[in-house]
């Protein structure tokens, strides 16, 4: 497959019309109009059709408009890179993370790839869903995970976290400690909204989910603790045990710790692409030795 017909197709594919695509592109309306009619000559299929609203795909032009962009996508990664092959670790590391990790568990981080890579800058970003962010923007992205990542990932777990019940000592004092899942519905109750999950079933340790009705459902993993250390509610969040900077010892106690939770992987996953290129492998390795104590 030709890239330049490939990236043609994709542009009109995304802009939904031909004089958008040769603008974004920088070409000639005839010269993107002669790529894409290429492309549909190898495809053997029409990809795209023309209505009075703009140019739409057709079934068969949906599938390659999908796999497209992942395809330039790995493209422009893999060029970018290669720039860097033979260097130590220096220039930008584009990180994406779940949004509301801790701070404290993340500024160590940062703190041992500054000291360990000098020339090395970060730029982290956070996605309610680090797996869907442009494989152009990522060269590593940490999440939860149980299965291997779909597409052109490599990945491993680096930690396996507890996904539980916690809240603060005064709020069980005010309104009781709960020792069976039915007496949480007259709690207030607080959970984290993980990719492709259900914040409104919560898992047993044995046996099936149970239907909640929170009143907070947050992606942010932070919010839903604060909120707990704020001694307002239970709140269903991955954790590795670590007390915020200044919090005292027990602060924050599980809640139905033999009953209600469940394993959660932590992953780095690396586009395929720039799996290999020794800044990122010596990069992972130095996050997994970091990450291994906890």
């Amino acid at each position: 497959m030709d890239l330049e017909e490939l990236r043609a197709f994709v542009g009109v594919a995304e802009t939904g019309s031909f004089l958008a695509a040769a603008d974004s592109l920088a070409v000639s309306r005839t010269t993107l109009r002669r790529r894409v009619e290429a492309l549909e000559a190898r495809a053997g299929v029409p990809l795209l059709k023309s209505t009075r609203t703009g140019v739409v795909l057709t079934e068969a032009g949906e599938v390659l408009a999908r796999r497209g962009r992942l395809m330039m996508q790995e493209t422009r990664a893999l060029v970018a890179s290669l720039r860097e092959v033979g260097q130590a670790p220096a220039g930008l590391l584009r990180v994406v993370l779940p949004v509301g990790l801790p701070p404290h568990l993340l500024s160590p981080l940062f703190g041992l790839l500054r000291s360990t890579y000098p020339l090395l800058r970060v730029h982290a970003s956070f996605s309610d869903n680090p797996l869907a962010e442009p494989l152009d923007n990522v060269d590593l992205a940490v999440h939860f995970g149980k299965d291997l990542p779909r597409g052109p990932w490599m990945s491993q777990v680096v930690l396996r976290v507890r996904e539980r019940l916690f809240a603060s000592e005064d709020y069980l004092r005010q309104h009781g400690v709960p020792d069976t899942v039915e007496s949480l519905q007259g709690h207030e109750l607080f959970s984290w909204q993980g990719p492709g999950g259900d914040a409104c079933l919560w898992p047993q340790l044995k046996g099936p989910a149970f239907q909640v009705e929170p009143t907070l459902i947050s992606t942010d993993i932070h919010l839903i603790r604060v909120c707990c250390l704020a001694g307002q509610g239970i709140g269903l969040i991955p954790s590795v045990d670590l007390a915020d900077p200044g919090e005292a010892e027990g602060t924050l106690v599980p809640v139905l710790p033999d009953l209600v939770g469940r394993e959660l992987p932590l992953r780095l996953s690396v586009p395929e692409a720039l799996s290999e290129l020794p800044k990122i492998r010596q990069v992972l390795a130095h996050i997994q030795q970091a990450i291994a104590p906890l």
